[in-house]
């Protein structure tokens, strides 16, 4: 039986580690499938991505798809292989990457585009039946952004948020690394 649990947090709230550790709770022995979708564009973002790798056990296995996480898994795995649990992070840098990748198109295509991304690798985790934690920044508690591009990610990133949320099992925001539920299992709207 699939699920979805999705973790929000700040930056820097600790969101990614409990993530991890969600995912290793729920594999037991089991590997989990760790989707990346950073890009190490600077020396910065490659300490990070880097400090993330050291913090993952040694069997866990590494799928890079900072474009695209549905095709790259299809790529990788055959119904025989398909991951027991998988552990996609971040949805932010996902949509970021996205959104620098379809630089200039129209703001509500866009929007239905990465909506549509979003909503699709959720469809993805329930037809392939395995446990997936996926990580998102809340950007709901930050300022505005200053800059005209700045203000269209933290939209959109709080649309995708919402549509994944939506279809997640499970909702828990991250504070200063302390869990909070906020969707409980089998909870309504």
């Amino acid at each position: 039986m699939s699920s979805i649990h999705l973790v929000l947090g700040g930056i820097r709230s600790g969101k990614s580690a409990y993530a991890e550790r969600v995912a290793a709770a729920i594999a037991g022995c089991e590997p989990v499938l760790y989707v990346a979708t950073g890009v190490a564009v600077d020396q910065e973002m490659e300490e990070r991505i880097q400090r993330h790798q050291q913090r993952r056990p040694h069997n866990w296995s590494t799928l890079e798809a900072p474009l695209n996480p549905v095709g790259a898994l299809q790529g990788q795995t055959s119904t025989a292989s398909r991951p027991l649990v998988l552990l996609l992070d971040s949805m932010d840098v996902w949509v970021s990457n996205l959104m620098l990748e379809h630089e200039g198109t129209p703001r509500l295509e866009l929007e239905a585009r990465i909506v549509g991304a979003a909503r699709r690798f959720a469809d993805y985790v329930r037809e392939t039946d395995c446990e997936a934690v996926i990580v998102s920044s809340e950007v709901g508690h930050s300022l505005i952004a200053t800059s005209q591009m700045g203000r269209q990610f933290q939209d959109l990133l709080g649309t995708v948020n919402q549509a994944v949320a939506e279809a997640a099992d499970k909702v828990t925001m991250v504070v200063a690394g302390q869990p909070v539920q906020i969707k409980p299992l089998g909870a309504g709207a």
